[in-house]
């Protein structure tokens, strides 16, 4: 999810419509894991999701953000090569989907190890801290998947998969902090909490490895909350503070599941558990998502996404299904649970429509301006 500083023009340009076949591997993968998690909590599901329904997470991390962090950082880079990390991320997913499930955590392995030498070609470029941010993210993807292919259980490695996309997420908006005076110091914390994930990663079966790992997204919340370039743009109209909105609402859910995991760990089947993944990789992650879409689109398609007030829906309705997930996480309550999950879902599904409505509404005023 590589962000750049606006919009790239796409006047002019033909779409890329030839890597629309990956794109749309990766949304397969995200419906499929959305639905596997609404049958785990009992919503009727097509047999497909269904069936699926042990994967909801490896489909929703490795499947579908597999293949969109590396379609981007294929374009990025503009290696030929780099395109077969997306491409094997697909295949993953179909191989979980048509009966191959033990091919799966090896393509998804195999996906992992071409982003990491994707960003490593952009880090041997480009030395700076942003860049190494982003790169051990991509290890951290491979290093959880490994162990995932070697037997360990999802729940044993949801901590490496989480920091892949954390760590992905904020390097990239560590790369935009460039446009505000950040001190010296400033970048030191930071340095200082990227260490601190990676360390709890390492000594996760030590008691202090989850809570650690909680502190330090605390700590990269409070980070980004102070030094993002967000602050600023949020005073700004349409799309740019969109974006900024996205941002420092996202911001508040990763505090927030830092905060779980720092008091409660992460053991699986808790509430905690449950409350801190939904806060990470819905609340934060995803809202990312919604804020960069209009700008990744552009970059990965060259289609144009014009702003539109509507954006803003999907977004509201996201958050407050999270809060209703997790309100019924920390009373008990499996009714509140369910519907906030289902809920969730609608506002991805709102989110892909909003997208789609976007980019008709870009290519007919594109045809009226040509026209005129």
């Amino acid at each position: 999810m590589s962000v750049p500083a606006g919009p790239p023009p796409v006047a002019g340009r033909r779409p890329a419509w030839e890597r629309l076949p990956l794109l749309i591997l990766g949304f397969i993968a995200l419906f499929v894991g959305m639905g596997a998690g609404l049958a785990r909590l009992g919503w009727p599901m097509p047999a497909v999701a269904a069936g699926a329904a042990a994967l909801h997470g490896p489909l929703m991390i490795c499947g579908f953000f597999g293949v969109v962090i590396g379609l981007e950082r294929a374009v990025a880079i503009g290696r030929p090569w780099a395109y077969a990390g997306p491409l094997l991320a697909g295949l993953g997913t179909a191989a979980a989907l048509t009966g191959w499930q033990g091919a799966t955590p090896w393509l998804m392995l195999a996906a992992s190890a071409v982003l990491l030498a994707a960003s490593l070609d952009v880090l041997w470029r480009q030395r700076e801290g942003f860049m190494l941010t982003i790169a051990l993210g991509a290890g951290c993807w491979t290093a959880g998947t490994a162990l995932w292919a070697a037997a360990w259980a999802v729940h044993e490695v949801v901590g490496w998969w989480v920091a892949f996309l954390v760590l992905t997420i904020a390097g990239e908006r560590l790369e935009l902090s460039r446009f505000l005076p950040t001190s010296s110091g400033a970048k030191r914390w930071f340095a200082v909490i990227v260490a601190a994930v990676v360390i709890a990663l390492l000594a996760w079966s030590q008691p202090w490895g989850p809570p650690l790992l909680g502190l330090a997204l605390l700590g990269l919340a409070a980070w980004l909350l102070r030094h993002d370039i967000a602050r600023r743009t949020v005073r700004q109209q349409g799309l740019t503070r969109f974006i900024a909105v996205c941002l420092l609402s996202g911001y508040f859910w990763l505090a927030l599941g830092g905060a779980v995991i720092a008091a409660a760990g992460l053991v699986p089947g808790t509430a905690a558990y449950d409350a801190a993944l939904h806060a990470l990789l819905l609340g934060f992650v995803f809202a990312m998502v919604f804020g960069h879409a209009p700008i990744i689109f552009p970059a990965v398609l060259r289609v144009s996404v014009p702003y539109h007030p509507g954006f803003y829906a999907p977004l509201v309705l996201l958050h407050a299904s999270v809060a209703l997930r997790l309100a019924g996480d920390a009373g008990g309550s499996f009714d509140l649970k369910r519907w906030g999950a289902l809920l969730s879902a609608l506002a991805l599904v709102a989110f892909i429509a909003n997208t789609a409505a976007a980019v008709l509404r870009g290519r007919h005023a594109g045809r009226r301006a040509f026209k005129g």
